[in-house]
């Protein structure tokens, strides 16, 4: 701005100077010339006398160097001039002047020379004769005079470019320096031209506006931070160059990566193939989705582009964890195969059974072996369905009702039911323990303690023993058993899971029950522990 103003100041100057040396010549020329003529009005006036008193006598004894007096006769021819012999001298009764004076009395006239640096003046008067006298006289045209004061001139703008220069400078600067020290945060507060306040209750207004509107974006902006921070699902905001632009606390545990990462490519942080296709349909189509496991999760990654105005701006990733959802539909597809072949297993051994029956093939002493066949897989069968309708119960979450339940008495009543069993087994059941009370469902609480104690007595060793210990809201059952091998630890309350399968067919077992105390803790929102040896046993704790 400092320089603008120095350049306009200057630009002024220039041609205020320039305009006045141009009025200033034109007025002095055109005062010159109204002296000139008037001058030459005078001497003719003086010629005219002395030549009508003296005729030529008069002309000739004239000395003129300025001037120039010619006489001429009524025909145009010259008579007598002052500087060149008359008889050389061509007919003049075609110029202006002339013509004007054998008409009216009086003519003038002004001609330039060839090179336009000098003018000649006229002026022409009729005498009492008939006969015309002129007189001349040369000056400088004003283009000359401007030739003539050139270094004059050059010199005088010279000095005033100069000088305004120098003050256009200062100007300038004072002009500009209260602009510069403006304090736009604060502009009402300024103390400068009248002619800016205007504009400073304007930028005032703008910065209130601002202010308002940073804090609406500040709180949306926060808003979405908490949001997206608590989120369980992974979310990234990406530009279209793919560059990431926001990432939440999710995003980053599932990639494993930081804060730092905002700004960089988002393949720099996966390199996945699928992510990268599924990202590129996202750009192009509006859409793109992906499956990928990452650190032993399976993660559903569903992609949308963002536009505005039909423009592409960037892309938006949501990733969601669906390890327990693929988890149970893997459950789910082993259950119904399980189910349906533990359901198949015992039909298929009662209608065997019964076809015999009915075509008279079994010998009347063995008709009470196959009948107790059939009531053998008969009694597995309901006991089947009872745990998968108990299982399908816990599944749903239904609220049932509670009561404090005495958990040392109860473990005695599962003594009691279990003695039979552990007495063909030959394993023998302790309980020890002061006991405690628990708040529950007394058929589930049931649940947990028959099964726990049926598995420790089913998988025993002849002459083993079970101890059950109840004591400081704690169930712990402790067998001599078989064990259980550390490979199938993590899965052994799977449902239908089953570490030796020919064992546990010979034992009657559905592969339900660990299911239904799993169920069954988690309902009452106790945590279950194992600890297993193969060939020494196993302890499993329930917490209440």
């Amino acid at each position: 701005m400092t320089n603008k103003i120095f350049r306009s100041t200057v630009f002024v100057v220039v041609l205020v100077l320039l305009c006045s040396l141009g009025i200033v010549v034109g007025v002095l020329y055109n005062h010159f010339t109204g002296v000139q003529v008037q001058q030459l009005k005078d001497e003719l006036s003086l010629a005219v006398t002395g030549t009508e008193q003296y005729g030529n006598a008069f002309l000739e004894n004239v000395e003129a160097d300025r001037f120039r007096v010619t006489w001429i006769d009524t025909d145009g021819t010259v008579l007598f001039d002052t500087h060149v012999d008359q008889t050389a001298m061509e007919n003049h009764a075609d110029r202006e002047e002339i013509r004007e004076a054998f008409e009216t009395g009086s003519g003038s006239a002004v001609r330039n020379s060839s090179t336009l640096t000098e003018q000649t003046f006229y002026e022409a008067q009729r005498l009492w004769d008939g006969t015309i006298l002129r007189i001349s006289a040369k000056q400088a045209s004003a283009w000359a005079l401007m030739m003539d004061l050139l270094w004059p001139i050059v010199l005088i703008a010279l000095l005033a470019i100069g000088l305004s220069a120098l003050l256009a400078r200062r100007m300038a600067r004072k002009i500009v320096e209260p602009l510069n020290k403006l304090d736009l945060e604060h502009p009402l507060s300024n103390d400068t031209y009248e002619e800016l306040s205007p504009l400073l209750r304007r930028i005032n207004q703008q910065h209130l506006q601002i202010h308002s509107q940073m804090r609406k974006l500040q709180h949306k902006t926060d808003e979405f931070i908490q949001i997206t921070s608590h989120m369980q699902e992974g979310l990234v905001v990406l530009d279209k160059e793919t560059h990431i632009r926001s990432i939440n606390s999710a995003a980053m545990q599932i990639f494993g990566v930081g804060v730092s990462c905002v700004g960089s490519s988002f393949f720099l942080i996966n390199r996945s193939q699928i992510l990268r296709n599924a990202l590129n349909d996202a750009l192009d189509r509006g859409h793109g989705s992906a499956v990928l496991e990452l650190n032993g999760r399976a993660y559903r990654f569903d992609m949308s582009s963002i536009r505005s105005d039909g423009n592409l701006l960037g892309a938006v990733i949501l990733a969601v964890d669906v390890t327990e959802s693929q988890n149970a539909e893997q459950m789910r597809r082993e259950f119904s195969a399980n189910v349906s072949h533990e359901l198949k297993t015992p039909l298929q051994g009662i209608i065997g059974s019964a076809e015999l029956l009915e075509s008279g093939m079994v010998r009347a002493e063995d008709t009470p072996r196959f009948v107790g066949h059939i009531r053998k897989e008969a009694a597995r069968l309901v006991s089947l369905i009872e745990d998968i309708i108990r299982l399908s119960q816990l599944d749903e979450g239904v609220e049932l009702p509670a009561e404090q339940v005495d958990m040392l008495q109860l473990c005695q009543d599962v003594k009691e039911i279990l003695s039979p069993s552990a007495a063909d087994k030959q394993v023998t059941v302790h309980i020890t323990g002061s006991g405690f009370d628990v708040m529950g469902v007394r058929r589930m609480l049931h649940e947990i303690v028959y099964n726990l104690c049926d598995n420790a007595i089913k998988y025993n060793v002849p002459g083993g023993s079970v101890t059950i210990h109840v004591e400081n809201n704690r169930l712990v059952v402790k067998d001599t058993g078989i064990g259980i091998p550390a490979i199938h630890k993590d899965r052994i309350f799977e449902r239908f899971y089953r570490v030796d399968k020919s064992h546990s067919k010979a034992s009657g077992g559905t592969g339900l029950g660990l299911s239904i105390v799993k169920h069954a803790a988690a309902y009452h929102k106790a945590e279950i522990s194992l600890d297993s040896t193969p060939g020494k046993g196993t302890t499993i704790a329930i917490q209440f």
